[in-house]
């Protein structure tokens, strides 16, 4: 593959309630997806603990010098790929984040996202869940510099916010991931429908990774790990169990659909801009 192709690897695992479990198998899948010639691999949401506000604390860690953002590096540094570790409850003083690692082929942490849009919403008779009850939210956009150009970074509900998405392409963004864990009301609903038109919208690859669906856990993930490309198919999806699913990424495709619908470079900045603060 040349430097604008790639293949990246989304690993959907199952999660439990064994940490140092979680974190073995998450291991030993990277070296699975490794062996199939994944470049750029992806971990879920919350990959080493239960998803749950009562879990956050007890699974915390401190970041690089944790457990999990340890075996991570090295896993990365062995099997010479860019590894983005999913999400974990970061634990920086008093303050708890889901916090999402980035590691290069060296094994060096080069980005590290804190989910800027916490989870709080209320559907009666569904799901009630509050991340906000011991989590604090991120504060910045991460953008990481690969040997294939930027990725963006984002975090399950994270998704929902065009404008944020809307801003990594501004930057330069070709792809964005979003480790993410929709539920079994959210997910059927809505799951799909936001990778394909994050990836519309801005015209890049976007791939979104779910953990594998318990129906014994307290949270129930909808599972189905998805990538898009940039004209809003999706080129790979898994269901709902344990599984790892690979998409080959082009870069020339993306070119290739920019200059023939060539409508991010229509946008009216005279009537209305997307810009950070």
């Amino acid at each position: 593959m040349s430097n604008k192709e790639f293949r990246t690897a989304l690993i959907q695992l199952f999660v439990s309630s064994n940490k140092q479990e979680n974190i073995k198998r998450a291991v030993e899948f990277i070296s699975i997806a490794a062996k199939n010639n994944a470049q750029i691999i992806s971990l879920p949401e919350c990959f080493n603990s239960p998803y749950g506000v009562k879990y956050f604390p007890e699974y915390s860690e401190s970041i690089p010098d944790g457990e999990t953002t340890k075996a991570l590096a090295n896993a990365a540094k062995e099997h010479k790929v860019y590894l983005i570790g999913g999400s974990i409850p970061e634990r920086d003083g008093d303050k708890l984040y889901n916090t999402c690692t980035v590691f290069d082929p060296e094994g060096n942490l080069i980005a590290k996202h804190r989910k800027v849009h916490l989870f709080d919403i209320d559907i009666p008779g569904k799901i009630t869940f509050k991340e906000s009850t011991n989590l604090s939210a991120g504060n910045q956009l991460t953008i990481v510099d690969t040997s294939y150009g930027k990725i963006g970074i984002g975090i399950c509900y994270d998704i929902r916010f065009a404008e944020m998405a809307a801003l990594y392409q501004k930057k330069g963004c070709r792809m964005i991931f979003y480790p993410g864990a929709f539920n079994l009301t959210t997910g059927p609903a809505h799951w799909e429908l936001l990778i394909r038109s994050r990836a519309v919208d801005n015209q890049l690859y976007v791939a979104a990774v779910s953990p594998a669906r318990c129906m014994d856990a307290d949270y129930k993930a909808w599972g189905h790990t998805s990538v898009s490309n940039p004209y809003g198919e999706i080129i790979s999806k898994a269901g709902a169990d344990e599984e790892v699913i690979y998409a080959d990424i082009d870069m020339e495709k993306l070119s290739e659909i920019r200059t023939n619908m060539p409508y991010l470079s229509q946008k009216r900045s005279d009537l209305y801009e997307i810009k950070e603060f």
